[in-house]
C-alpha cells in the first residue's frame, strides 16, 4: 500500500546524533493526508479480518462470555445504598439506589445508555454531600479523560442548571452543610497555549446552584504550572486537606487549613520527597500514609499542632508486603496488603495493634473498599483470574463477612487453576508470574500461550477476571502475567528498578518470562503471543524489536512508541519522571534511543504477526505513536506475517469504552491470536 507519495525528510540533532523522523507528518491528525492514511489502514485491517471465517464464531463465543451481570461496590449515602450494575451486554453500567441491597427492583438514578445511542457516554465520578441529599457526578464522552460535572438534588430528582467543565479526575470535597464543594480544574481552552491545557491546575470552591464563572479560586501555583491538586474534607468536616503532585511521579505534597479559614494552606509535608496521602483524622490527629523512608508504605500520625516530622508517630511500620487501600472505620484501620502480587486485608486499631486478617480467598485482587461509618460496615470488592468481581460486606459490630453481590459466568472455574511461579531474570532476580490454564495439562511444549505485561508507573499486575481470557483458556490457551519490574508489586523500589537508565531491565524481565515458559515445557516460540497496552504497548513493541525470533504474535495496544518526542503531546510531559527526557539530557537520550520502539525497527527484518491498536480520540497516549510505529514496521517487514493497524473511532485510551466496542475490538484481537497460534 502506498503510504504517501514520498516520506518527509525530517531530522533532529540529539546531542550530536542526527535522528531521522520520516513519518512525522502522521503526527498531524487534522491533515487530510493523515486522515486518508488512517482510513486506508482501517480498510486494509477490516478487509483482512473479513476474510477469516472463524471470526464470526469467535465473536459469538466472546459475546456469550461477556453476557453476565457485572457488579460494582455499593456506597451508603443517607438512607440509600447506591451502586452500579451492568446486566450483561449493556454498553455502560447503570447507576441505581435502593434502601436494601436485597431489593430486587432498585431505582434507576442514571442510565448512561440513554444519553448516547453509541454508548460512548460514561459515568466516571460520583460524590455525595454529608446527608446524601445532593450528588455531583462526572460525565465523559468518547473515552476522553476530560469530564463535565453536574449536580442533582436526590430528594426531588431535579438537576441544577450549572455544568462544571475543564476537569480531569477531579475529586469533589463537600463541606458539612452540603451547600458546595472544593474541586480542581484546568484553564479554559484558548486562555493558554494548547501545550498548557493540562497545566496550571487550580483549586476552586463551587456553590450549588450558581454558575461556574462565580466559583471562588482557592489555590494556585503559577510558579509551578505542572502541579495538580486534590481536595479532601476531613472526617469531622473541620479541615480541608490539599494533596498536590506532578504528573505520574510517585511523590506528593500535603497541606491543610480550617474549612472556615481564608488563610493560606499550612504545610504538613511539602518537600516533594515522597508520597503522602491523608487517610482520616481524630480531632487534631491526622493519619497519613507515606512511603518516606519506607518503599512499601507505612502509616504515621501527625498532630497538626506540632506538625514537624520529628513529632510524627509511626502507627503501622513498613512491612515486607506493600500497602494499598487504607480505610478508617469504627476506630480501626483496614489495610489491604499485597503479598507477592496477591491481596489480603488486615485490621488494626488506631494505635497500630494488630487485630485480624479477614477471611478472603487467596489469589485475589481487592479492587475497591467503601465504608459506612455510621452503620459500622465495610464493603469489599475483589476479583481473580477465574472469578469476576464479587462484593462482600464486613460488619464491624458482629465481625462477620457476607457476600452481597456475585456473578454467574459461563466459565466452569472448577476445571481451571491459577498457579504462581518465580523465574530468574537476567540479573538473577526472581520475578513472579501467574499462569492460568485447564487443570491437568501436560507440559509438552505445544500449548498456545498469551503472555501479558506492563512494567511501569508503579502499576501492579494482580489477578483480575476477563471474559476474553475466559474464552481463551476454555479453548485450550494458557494465560500468563509476568510481574516485571517497573510495577508496584514490591513497592517503590520495584518501581524504580524499571525507570530511567534501568528501563531495559523491564524488557529483560519480560523476555526472560518467555524463555522460562519455553524451557519449562509450556510452549515454544511458534505458539507464543504477547500483549500489552499503553506502557505495556511500549513493552511488547520493544521486546519484539529486540527478539523478533521469540514471538509468533504481538498485540500492541494504544502504545507509547516514539520515546524521543512523547513529551510534546497532551500529558506526555508528565511521563518524564518515568522515562527521562531525550531532548534535555544527553544520558537520557542515550538510554531511550537504545530501546525506543519507533527507532529500533530493523529494515528488511522478518517480524511476527503484529496487530497495533489505537483510538482516534485518545487524549492520553495520542494515536500518532501507533501510526508512526505501524508505518515504519510495515515498511521494514520482509516476512509474510501481517502488520495491521486498527484505529477505533470515537474512543479514547479505554476510559468508559462501551461493551459493544470492546467486544468488536476483542473479536479482532482474538481472531488474530487464534489464527497465528493455530487455535481454530
Amino acid at each position: 500500500m502506498q503510504i504517501k507519495k514520498e516520506k518527509e525528510i525530517v531530522s533532529n540533532n540529539y546531542h550530536g546524533t542526527i535522528v531521522e523522523d520520516p513519518f512525522r507528518w502522521l503526527e498531524d491528525d487534522n491533515s487530510i493526508e493523515t486522515q486518508k492514511w488512517g482510513d486506508n489502514q482501517n480498510k486494509k485491517t477490516q478487509a483482512y479480518f473479513s476474510k477469516i471465517q472463524e471470526r464470526a464464531s469467535i465473536k459469538d463465543k466472546l459475546t456469550k462470555h461477556w453476557n453476565y451481570e457485572k457488579y460494582f461496590i455499593p456506597q451508603k449515602e443517607g438512607s440509600y445504598y447506591y451502586f452500579q450494575k451492568n446486566d450483561g451486554l449493556q454498553n455502560q453500567p447503570v447507576f441505581y439506589r435502593a434502601q436494601s441491597l436485597t431489593d430486587v427492583k432498585p431505582e434507576v438514578i442514571i442510565d448512561p445508555n440513554t444519553l448516547n445511542p453509541e454508548g460512548t457516554t460514561a459515568l466516571t465520578n460520583i460524590s455525595f454531600n454529608k446527608e446524601g441529599t445532593l450528588m455531583a457526578y462526572a460525565i465523559s464522552e468518547n473515552g476522553s479523560d476530560w469530564q463535565e460535572i453536574k449536580i442533582r438534588n436526590m430528594e426531588t430528582g431535579v438537576e441544577y442548571p450549572e455544568t462544571i467543565t475543564r476537569c480531569k479526575f477531579s475529586s469533589l470535597a463537600w463541606i458539612e452543610n452540603g451547600t458546595g464543594f472544593y474541586y480542581s480544574r484546568f484553564p479554559e481552552q484558548g486562555t493558554v497555549e494548547p501545550v498548557d491545557e493540562s497545566n496550571y491546575n487550580r483549586l476552586y470552591y463551587h456553590v450549588v446552584n450558581t454558575s461556574q464563572s462565580e466559583d471562588k479560586l482557592i489555590h494556585e501555583r503559577q510558579d509551578d504550572k505542572e502541579l495538580a491538586f486534590r481536595p479532601i474534607i476531613s472526617d469531622d468536616y473541620k479541615y480541608v486537606l490539599l494533596e498536590s503532585w506532578k504528573g505520574t511521579e510517585n511523590k506528593s505534597r500535603l497541606y491543610y487549613r480550617g474549612v472556615e479559614s481564608e488563610e493560606s494552606f499550612i504545610p504538613l509535608a511539602d518537600a516533594g520527597d515522597a508520597y503522602y496521602s491523608f487517610i482520616g483524622n481524630k480531632g487534631s490527629t491526622f493519619f497519613v500514609y507515606t512511603n518516606k523512608d519506607a518503599p512499601n508504605g507505612k502509616i504515621v500520625a501527625m498532630n497538626i499542632n506540632e506538625p514537624e516530622m520529628k513529632n510524627w508517630k509511626e502507627i503501622i511500620p513498613e512491612q515486607q508486603d506493600v500497602m494499598s487501600f487504607i480505610k478508617i472505620v469504627d476506630d480501626q484501620l483496614a489495610i489491604t496488603y499485597m503479598h507477592h502480587a496477591k491481596d489480603q486485608i488486615k485490621l488494626y486499631d488506631l494505635e497500630g495493634v494488630f487485630h485480624k486478617v479477614l477471611d478472603l480467598p487467596v489469589m485475589i485482587t481487592v479492587t475497591n473498599i467503601s465504608t459506612n461509618k455510621r452503620d459500622k460496615e465495610m464493603f469489599i470488592s475483589y476479583t481473580s483470574y477465574l472469578t469476576p468481581t464479587t462484593v462482600i460486606r464486613y460488619d464491624f459490630q458482629t465481625n462477620t463477612l457476607e457476600t452481597v453481590f456475585s456473578s454467574k459466568v459461563s466459565l466452569d472455574s472448577a476445571r481451571f487453576e491459577t498457579t504462581q511461579v518465580f523465574y530468574p531474570s537476567t540479573d538473577g532476580t526472581n520475578i513472579p508470574m501467574f499462569i492460568t490454564h485447564k487443570k491437568g495439562i501436560q507440559l509438552n511444549g505445544e500449548h498456545p500461550v498469551l503472555l501479558y505485561g506492563y512494567g511501569g508507573f508503579n502499576i501492579s499486575m494482580t489477578p483480575s477476571y476477563s471474559a476474553s481470557i475466559a474464552m481463551f483458556i476454555e479453548d485450550g490457551g494458557i494465560y500468563a502475567v509476568a510481574n516485571i519490574r517497573g510495577g508496584g508489586e514490591y513497592g517503590e523500589d520495584w518501581h524504580q528498578a524499571g525507570t530511567f537508565e534501568r528501563k531495559q531491565q523491564v524488557f529483560d524481565d519480560f523476555i526472560a518470562a518467555t524463555e522460562w515458559l519455553i524451557s519449562s515445557g509450556y510452549t515454544n516460540s511458534s505458539k507464543i503471543a504477547i500483549m500489552g497496552g499503553s506502557n505495556g504497548g511500549l513493552l511488547v513493541s520493544a521486546c519484539m524489536n529486540q527478539r523478533p525470533d521469540l514471538y509468533n504474535t504481538v498485540i500492541c495496544q494504544v502504545p507509547v512508541t516514539d520515546m524521543l518526542r512523547y513529551q510534546h503531546f497532551t500529558v506526555g510531559r508528565f511521563w518524564t519522571s518515568e522515562f527521562g527526557n531525550a531532548e534535555e539530557n544527553a544520558e537520557h537520550f542515550k538510554t531511550i534511543y537504545a530501546y525506543s520502539p519507533l527507532h529500533n525497527i530493523s529494515p528488511n527484518q522478518k517480524y511476527p504477526a503484529t496487530l497495533i491498536t489505537t483510538a482516534d480520540t485518545d487524549d492520553r497516549v495520542v494515536p500518532l505513536h501507533a501510526k508512526k510505529y505501524a508505518a515504519t514496521l510495515q515498511e521494514a517487514q520482509i516476512g509474510e506475517a501481517p502488520i495491521l493497524l486498527r484505529i477505533e473511532k470515537d474512543a479514547g485510551h479505554g476510559l468508559g469504552k462501551p461493551t459493544s466496542k470492546i467486544i468488536e475490538e476483542h473479536t479482532d484481537i482474538y481472531t488474530f491470536i487464534y489464527k497465528f497460534l493455530e487455535m481454530n
